[in-house]
């Protein structure tokens, strides 16, 4: 059995489980809150972060590490190109999400609203609620702009790129804070992801006390 150790609000946690859904593998998932990991979580990754894959009595944990095992291990459904140039471009469009957005979006909206609300009982802070949306703006121009460019993020399949991408948008899409109309590419790029089978368990997700948004599980928004 492969067991997954994520929580919904993780992007890194939601790209592992497109990229596994991607790969047609089976796997159990064990919900963990990452501000209150339990102490059987902190003995198998020390790191304390999410998600953890478990297997076999074997464990990888850290974002990077999942994601290249599985693409190493699960060859028959390549989500990283052949060409080396193109593989540079994906992983530089997932450090960047997984990086850059990670700090300068999720960290200001959905941390606001959400871990803040369950870990500290705190309302969310608007001065940084704004100055997260401020920052979404950049980030949002900059997807339309791939989604322009390409027929994928990184080029004319579908990638880890694409994935990473996604993950992280599909939370604050849960919140209703993307302003879809204004970036049209972006938009038609993010319908054509969310339509694919992978997604699906990602469109059920729901967070206790927080409805997810009009259009969230919408396809066709």
């Amino acid at each position: 059995m492969v067991l997954l150790v994520h929580h919904s609000i993780s992007p890194q946690s939601r790209k592992i489980r497109l990229i596994m859904a991607e790969k047609k593998m089976l796997f159990v998932l064990k919900e963990e809150e990452p501000w209150k990991l339990s102490q059987e979580i902190l003995e198998i990754n020390p790191g304390g972060d999410l998600p953890i894959l478990v297997f076999d009595g074997k464990v990888v944990s850290g974002n990077y590490a999942i994601t290249e095992y599985l693409e190493e291990s699960n060859p028959q459904y390549k989500l990283l190109p052949e060409d080396l140039i193109l593989r540079a471009e994906v992983r530089r469009i997932m450090d960047w999400f997984d990086t850059k957005f990670y700090n300068e979006v999720y960290k200001y909206i959905v941390a606001e609203k959400i871990i803040k609300r369950f870990q500290f009982k705190q309302a969310p802070n608007s001065k940084i609620l704004k100055a997260g949306l401020n920052n979404l703006k950049f980030h949002m121009e900059y997807i339309d702009y791939l989604a322009d460019r390409n027929n994928y993020l990184a080029g004319k399949e579908i990638s880890l790129a694409d994935l990473t991408v996604a993950a992280h948008l599909s939370i604050v899409d849960y919140l209703g804070d993307i302003p879809w109309n204004e970036y049209k590419n972006a938009k038609l790029w993010y319908a054509k992801i969310k339509s694919r089978p992978s997604f699906k368990e990602i469109l059920k997700d729901n967070i206790r006390g927080i409805p997810p948004s009009s259009n969230y599980a919408n396809l066709d928004f």
